[in-house]
């Protein structure tokens, strides 16, 4: 608690005191360009890694970033969607995972939970379609590997879970919304987009065009291209496999397996 007193004096002697014209213009309102679906986990800031001011995220965060299906549950994650999109006009929504993410692990052992945390357990229910699709379809994997696969595949099932409310789903066929799924990784600082017309990860700036260039403020504005979280394979001549058995086309990524690859990128049940 003292840390958190000494912060309180630090902010407002310092930041606060050359903010003041920003938060004389925030106490009369909001406007944020963006809602941003993440974990609780407390290695995630959703203003640090996209360099955004006070005022430019509206942010949800709990524990998985996790989005129950329309009617599912009457927390508060329906109502601040709900709010953010048709009270503040909010356009772009980005869901955001993380590696390593606690909830994604406990998912994984899910029925270990229901004595200990069963709050916990009655709230990652809500993720059993990620559970689901991990458990039938990815039996050759565990360890890390899989809990990579099921943080990959959270945040696509995250991204169905919101076409499933009457103000997304309204706003997504009047072309006045976007949905962006990323995965943050904690131990280099880089995230990867997923891109739902390539059906591939790449670089969150690959999506933009010249009038979304905005879309998260300072994310990355120097020329040059950031690195990525992972190598993307050459390019073969032919329809042949690579040496990672994936056919040529798709990219190699260092926290998603062939089986998972084969599946995500090719569509699957993540298509437009």
């Amino acid at each position: 608690m003292r840390k958190l007193i000494t912060g309180l004096r630090e902010f407002k002697a310092s930041y606060f005191s050359t903010h003041q014209e920003l938060f004389e213009q925030l106490s009369h309102g909001q406007k944020p360009r963006v809602l941003f679906i993440t974990c609780s986990d407390s290695r995630i800031d959703p203003n640090l890694i996209t360099q955004t001011e006070v005022g430019e995220l509206f942010v949800i965060r709990n524990a998985g970033n996790i989005i129950p299906p329309y009617g599912a549950a009457n927390g508060g994650e329906g109502a601040s969607l709900e709010y953010a999109i048709h009270a503040l006009d909010i356009q772009q929504i980005v869901v955001c995972g993380h590696s390593h993410c606690g909830a994604m692990k406990g998912l994984l052992k899910l029925e270990k939970l229901r004595e200990e945390m069963p709050l916990v357990y009655e709230w990652l229910r809500h993720a059993e379609a990620t559970r689901r699709l991990v458990k039938e379809n990815y039996g050759a994997y565990q360890g890390e590997e899989l809990l990579e696969i099921a943080i990959a595949e959270n945040v696509l099932t995250q991204i169905e879970n919101l076409k499933t409310y009457p103000v997304v789903h309204s706003r997504l066929y009047q072309g006045k919304l976007k949905i962006y799924g990323w995965v943050y990784h904690i131990e280099t600082g880089e995230v990867l987009a997923y891109d739902a017309n390539t059906h591939t990860y790449a670089p969150p700036q690959s999506q933009l065009n010249e009038s979304e260039e905005g879309l998260v403020p300072g994310i990355y504005t120097n020329t040059t291209a950031p690195p990525v979280a992972c190598d993307l394979p050459k390019r073969h001549s032919n329809n042949t496999e690579a040496g990672n058995g994936l056919p040529e086309n798709i990219p190699a990524v260092s926290w998603v397996s062939p089986e998972q690859a084969q599946r995500i990128y090719r569509g699957g049940t993540h298509t437009k």
